[in-house]
């Protein structure tokens, strides 16, 4: 006979929420800067989307307009076509907008720091490329069957290398790409490329008014680097005619608090059922201003099918969640975003 404690459900595991500290930072950084401070923060598998242009609207229309707005951004990247929108949202409530950057700023996070008069960058602080690739549904498929991403520069560095290495043959190199990458693929890596360029020369309109200066930026972050994640440090960012300079020690010190505090809020909460069956809590997006913090949180059961050999979600409760300090009071609600 089984012991009747041996069929109770444990009880879920939820990831810390540090409203009280993270705001205790923020206030600090903010009177050291002299004005208000916004955070933009990804866990490593969350990315900039378009809701993220929603949260964002939630903590500034909270914090009114200003002169000048800090923006702390910490990300790995997404769609740089949202990039476009959150700047367009900031622009709105303030004549100057600085981007904080100690730590990894990375592809459509890089385009946010484009729309920033000024980025200040701590020592272990980096951009990087913006060149897209796509993941398209005629690319070429991997190993485990899964499509691959396909990017222009890829593309292009094929049929260079073609070409250096037979410059007597007459064949199209195309003719033999194309048994491996579909036409409609190269076509829409190509448009893809048009748009991130595009998109970098909208975010550097903020500030520079020379088309010049402003379409090679944005064609030396699309093209230049062999590598998409290739760390762009502040004296290249300088040299790419960025207006950059060094972040004061003390608000670096600051940032990286904050980064160790939403990384704890960040952290996997998993809580095992049994060898099959599984809850999932994990927070990937952060926004936070003074009294209101706005997060994206997974709250979902796994369930593992055997005979499929895959994990597959079920009860799925993530959310956009809201948590902002009303008349001394806190006040947690679930922000519906569709």
């Amino acid at each position: 006979m089984s012991h009747p404690e041996a069929s109770v459900k444990p009880e879920i595991k939820q990831p810390p929420v540090l409203f009280a500290k993270t705001q205790a930072v923020i206030s600090q950084a903010a009177d050291l800067l002299g004005g208000p401070l916004i955070t933009y923060w990804n866990n490593p598998r969350g990315s900039v989307c378009s809701n993220d242009v929603v949260a964002l609207y939630e903590i500034l229309e909270r914090l009114g307009t200003h002169e000048t707005i800090y923006l702390f951004i910490k990300s790995d990247g997404g769609s740089g076509q949202v990039s476009l929108r959150m700047v367009n949202l900031l622009r709105q409530h303030c004549k100057s907008l600085v981007a904080l950057v100690p730590l990894e700023c990375a592809s459509a996070a890089t385009m946010i720091t484009l729309g920033a008069n000024q980025i200040l960058m701590g020592p272990t602080a980096f951009l990087t490329a913006v060149d897209t690739s796509l993941n398209h549904a005629l690319s070429p498929l991997d190993r485990d069957n899964d499509r691959v991403s396909v990017s222009l520069d890829e593309l292009n560095r094929v049929i260079r290398r073609w070409h250096n290495e037979q410059p007597e043959s007459t064949e199209n190199p195309y003719k033999s790409l194309y048994a491996y990458v579909h036409p409609l693929v190269i076509g829409a890596v190509d448009r893809a490329e048009s748009l991130s360029v595009m998109l970098c020369r909208e975010l550097l309109a903020y500030h520079i008014a020379d088309e010049k200066r402003a379409h090679e930026i944005a064609a030396t972050l699309n093209s230049k680097y062999p590598s998409h994640s290739y760390p762009i440090l502040l004296n290249e960012a300088a040299k790419i005619g960025l207006n950059v300079a060094p972040l004061p020690p003390q608000i670096n010190a600051l940032l990286l608090e904050l980064n160790r505090l939403y990384s704890e809020m960040g952290q996997k909460a998993t809580t095992d059922f049994d060898e099959l069956r599984a809850h999932g809590n994990e927070i990937l997006n952060i926004l936070e201003g003074k009294d209101v913090q706005v997060f994206y949180q997974h709250d979902k059961d796994w369930f593992y099918r055997s005979e499929e050999r895959r994990w597959i979600t079920m009860n799925d409760n993530s959310s956009w969640r809201r948590i902002e300090r009303v008349k001394g009071r806190l006040s947690r609600s679930i922000m519906h975003v569709a």
